[in-house]
């Protein structure tokens, strides 16, 4: 090629360019993972000592990236609006402090202490998401909870706890984040409500 021909071509090269530097940044934000306890109590004097394991996570939850179910049931990640964690150790630790903060048991533990506890939490987190076409967004737990003080652990409980939160049509990430936050609290809730009775 000569290097006149080069010379014409290089402002159309240049001008396509330009059409892909001009558009807009979108920096990724990343969104805390985090569900307060309405009210903060004190331990339990001579109550049970409480070890929440390790959540597991639902395999569609194994991305850090918000998640929205279509209303074709397909089901998206957002690549520039993520939780700061993984889903499953970010509602893990939020629970366990909200279970701390309520006052139920004498002590609440993390996977890891030497310390010997009386019950023993298994969670998976099945669901958290937004789903726009229901204008809602839910969370679900599916919980186990097991005696541990002897040799040969029981089971006490298992279920699933569910709770939605209303979402706004077109709501933006904060709004999105917010209603799966508060239909994650709930379900904190009803876990706390569903175990007070073996605390």
């Amino acid at each position: 090629m000569r290097r006149r021909d080069c010379l014409i071509g290089l402002p159309l090269a240049l001008a396509g360019c330009g059409g892909v530097l001009n558009r807009p940044y979108l920096q990724r934000e990343d969104w805390a993972l985090t569900v307060p306890a309405p009210t903060a109590r004190p331990p339990r004097q001579g109550g049970k000592v409480l070890l929440v394991r390790s959540l597991q996570a639902a395999p569609s939850l194994g991305d850090r990236g918000l998640m929205t179910l279509q209303s074709d049931g397909v089901m998206q990640s957002d690549f520039y609006n993520r939780w700061a964690v993984s889903p499953a150790d970010g509602v893990g630790s939020a629970l366990r402090q909200y279970l701390a903060q309520s006052g139920l048991f004498a002590a609440v533990l993390a996977p890891g202490s030497l310390a010997p506890a009386g019950l023993t939490l298994e969670a998976e987190l099945m669901q958290l998401w937004a789903e726009p076409g229901a204008g809602r967004a839910v969370a679900s737990l599916s919980i186990v909870l097991l005696a541990t003080a002897s040799a040969s652990p029981r089971v006490l409980l298992q279920t699933t706890e569910t709770a939605t939160s209303p979402l706004a049509p077109g709501a933006d990430a904060a709004a999105d984040v917010a209603a799966q936050l508060a239909a994650l609290a709930e379900v904190f809730r009803e876990t706390a409500a569903a175990l007070a009775r073996f605390a």
